[in-house]
């Protein structure tokens, strides 16, 4: 029958995420630092890009058991939103129930980043042109 587990089987759910996240971290120093705390939790970066207009886009990946750290650590750096929070709590409660079984399968996020600064430097160029 399907969408009944034998005993000892379990569901593998595929835990990945884009995530659109606001900051004013100037992005010459967002990219190093979070780049440094996603793997300080123990992450792997694979790949990261900053444009002309402030835009930090970061793909990167994690042990599941590994979550409350990568949560603590964005939600410290950037501003998530109300969806990105439940994602995590999601994550974590189904990580924390069936930890035996799915702590170390991996979680993925896309992350990006529209910092403020450099708008609000272009905004002041702008002002200080006319």
């Amino acid at each position: 029958m399907a969408g009944i587990l034998d005993e000892g089987q379990i569901m593998s759910t595929t835990w990945a995420t884009e995530m659109k996240t606001t900051s004013i971290g100037e992005p010459a120093r967002l990219v190093p630092t979070l780049t440094g705390a996603i793997l300080g939790c123990g992450g792997w970066v694979l790949s990261r890009s900053c444009n002309d207009t402030g835009k930090v886009t970061i793909l990167f990946e994690f042990e599941r058991q590994a979550c409350v750290d990568i949560y603590s650590m964005l939600a410290a750096g950037v501003e998530l939103s109300r969806g990105d929070h439940i994602w995590f709590t999601e994550l974590y409660q189904c990580t924390f129930d069936n930890r035996q079984d799915c702590g170390t399968e991996i979680a993925s996020i896309e992350l990006e980043i529209q910092t403020s600064t450099t708008k609000t430097a272009n905004a002041s160029q702008a002002s200080l042109a006319m």
